[in-house]
C-alpha cells in the first residue's frame, strides 16, 4: 500500500478505538437499562454495531501488520508504470483522457482517480512506458489505450 493509504487506515483505526468503541460501549450500557434484552431493539442494534467495529479493527490491524508500504519517491524507476505512480492515459477509441494513481485495494476510489493495482486497466499498463499502446478487453468491449504521462509523486 502507499504511504497515504497506510496513514488513512491508521487514522481510521485511531478513530475506531478512541471514539467509536467507547461510544458503542456506552450505548450498550444505556440500552441494557431499557429492560428485557430479548425484546430490546436498541441493545441488539448496539451489539451489532459493536461487532462491526471490532471486526473492522481486527481487519485494519491485520492489513497494517501484513502490508508493505511503498514510497514511490524512494523507488529508482523512470519512464515505467509501477505501483504508486500516477498515469495519464488516452483512450484512442473515445479520445478521452483520464489520470489514475495506482494504489492498493483498500485505498482505491475511482471518483478520486485512485485505481486499484488489481484493476484490469492497471494490470495492463504496469511495466509500460510513455507512448506505449495497450489493448485491453473489458467484458465485450475492446479498448486501446495510450500512456501519455507518468508521474512519481
Amino acid at each position: 500500500m502507499t504511504i497515504n493509504g497506510s496513514n488513512l487506515l491508521r487514522e481510521e483505526l485511531r478513530t475506531l478505538k478512541s471514539k467509536d468503541r467507547p461510544e458503542i460501549i456506552q450505548a450498550i450500557a444505556t440500552a441494557r437499562g431499557f429492560g428485557d434484552l430479548k425484546e430490546n431493539a436498541e441493545y441488539h442494534a448496539a451489539k451489532e454495531k459493536q461487532s462491526f467495529i471490532e471486526g473492522r479493527i481486527k481487519d485494519i490491524e491485520s492489513k497494517l501488520s501484513n502490508a508493505e508500504i511503498i514510497d514511490i519517491k524512494k523507488l529508482n524507476v523512470s519512464n515505467k508504470v509501477v505501483f504508486g505512480s500516477t498515469v495519464k492515459i488516452l483512450n484512442l477509441e473515445s479520445d478521452k483522457q483520464v489520470k489514475y494513481k495506482l494504489v492498493g485495494e483498500d485505498e482505491s476510489d475511482i471518483d478520486k482517480g485512485l485505481l486499484s493495482y488489481k484493476a484490469p486497466v492497471s494490470r495492463a499498463i504496469i511495466g509500460k512506458s510513455i507512448d506505449d499502446i495497450v489493448e485491453i478487453v473489458i467484458g465485450d468491449d475492446n479498448q486501446t489505450l495510450q500512456i501519455l504521462d507518468i508521474e512519481y509523486i
